[in-house]
This record gives structure tokens, sequence and C-alpha cells, in this order.
């Protein structure tokens, strides 16, 4: 009687469940899931130089454009930042933009938000996060994008290359934005760090890497970006989720 009666509850709260999960989400064209370096490369300053870009460009007017391009007019961004392996931060939660006034609102609780990710570079845990908030959410995308930018390579666990390939395997595309600097840690055994992003960051369709010369044209940088995620320009890039190491970056 005791299975009969575990087996009819269990059954009972699966019922109950189902519906809800079988419940499409408020339809967008783009969930995307902005992810900032906060590593011990990234000093307060900086971090604040970051924040301010991502402000700017996703309150900018040709970003608010390229979203009300889209079939839908509406995206839904979250913003996190990572830095050491256990040590991850949703810094702001989903928010969908669709006019001037929801990207402001989004760019404040940014600015405003304080700083909780420390430690060391772990790009993996970052992406680990961002699949995780992305398949949890109550949203319907057309795309599903993480939109990494960082000024060093992964040096923690999980290693980006095992976050990448899950991330690419439940339908998500990672793009990335590599900050040249004098440090270097912008280089792993000689590797340029933008090659370094497009073997082991960056994947699914049309996955791209972007270069900034440092936080001073990031913003521009940035904002390019954003247009081009967005309003899913450029040619189809390779799935790079069985790639090797070896492998030579994408022309």
């Amino acid at each position: 009687m005791g299975r009969a009666r575990d087996l009819a509850l269990w059954l009972l709260l699966l019922g109950a469940v189902a519906p809800g999960e079988a419940r499409a989400g408020e339809p967008v064209d783009l969930e995307l899931v902005l992810a900032g370096d906060a590593s011990g490369s990234i000093d307060s300053g900086e971090l604040r130089l970051q924040r301010q870009g991502y402000a700017d460009a996703i309150a900018d007017p040709r970003v608010i454009a390229a979203i009300g391009q889209g079939e839908i007019g509406a995206i839904a961004v979250a913003y996190i930042e990572w830095a050491g392996s256990f040590s991850t931060d949703l810094v702001v939660d989903w928010r969908v933009i669709r006019d001037a006034a929801s990207a402001q609102a989004f760019a404040q609780a940014l600015l405003t938000a304080p700083r909780r990710a420390q430690g060391f570079n772990s790009i993996g845990a970052g992406l680990v996060l961002a699949t995780k908030i992305i398949a949890s959410n109550g949203y319907d995308g057309t795309r599903r994008v993480i939109d990494v930018s960082g000024d060093g390579p992964d040096i923690g666990v999980p290693k980006s290359d095992q976050a990448r390939d899950e991330a690419v395997a439940a339908g998500l595309t990672i793009n990335a934005l590599a900050i040249h600097s004098n440090d270097d840690s912008a280089f792993t055994n000689g590797i340029p760090l933008a090659t370094h992003y497009a073997d082991h960051v960056i994947g699914g369709p049309g996955a791209f890497v972007t270069v900034a010369d440092g936080l001073a044209s990031f913003r521009e940088t940035l904002l390019a970006k954003l247009v081009r995620e967005i309003s899913g320009l450029g040619p189809p890039g390779p799935r790079l989720a069985n790639r090797p190491r070896s492998a030579a970056p994408p022309g």
C-alpha cells in the first residue's frame, strides 16, 4: 500500500507540473544573456566602465531600432558576471526590452547593482550560469544567445569548452568580445585572446568574436555587436561544439 500511495502521489505531482512545463513562455525575438568579466583582472574602475558600456549600448537608439525591427519587437535580457569557479552573479534578472524606457530601466538597474562576483577568470562557470537561466526563464525566444566579454582566458573549472558544448547542445549561440590589454593574462601560451575565445568559448550557429582595443573602444565595439546579435545579421558560422582544441579559428 505504501508503494502504491507513493506512486499515486508522484503521478499527481507529475500531472500538476507537466502542464506548466508544456506552456509556452512569453514570446520574444531573442533571449539574450549579457555576460561580463568581473575577475581579478578587472578592478572596480574597469568594472564601472564595462557596465557603463553595456548600459549605454543597450539604451542606444540603434539598439532600440534593431529591437523594433523584429517580428515581435521585444527581446528578453539578463546580465550576469563571472569571476572564480564558485563566484558568479545574476546582476540584473530577466527584463523585456521593447522601447527606450524599458532599455533605460535595464541600464539603471545594471549601473546601481553591487559587485558580488570575485576571484579568478572562470568563463566556463559564467557559461553554466547563463545556460541555466535561459533554460529556466519564462520566455520563448526565436533565438537564444549568450554574449560574453572579457580581457583574459578561461583558467577555471568547469572548462569553457565543456560549458560551451553543453550550451550549444541546448540550442544556444555564444558570441564573444575580446578586450585587448597590455596584461600578459590576455594571452594563453602566446595565443591572442580573440583566438582563445574562438577556440574555447564561442559556439553555435553564426557564432563570432569581435575585438575591442581596451576599454576605450569597448562601448562602440559592443554596440555594433549587440545590433548584429539582435538583428541576427551576418553569415552563418560553424558549430564549434565538437571542435578540437588544435583547430584553426574561423576566418
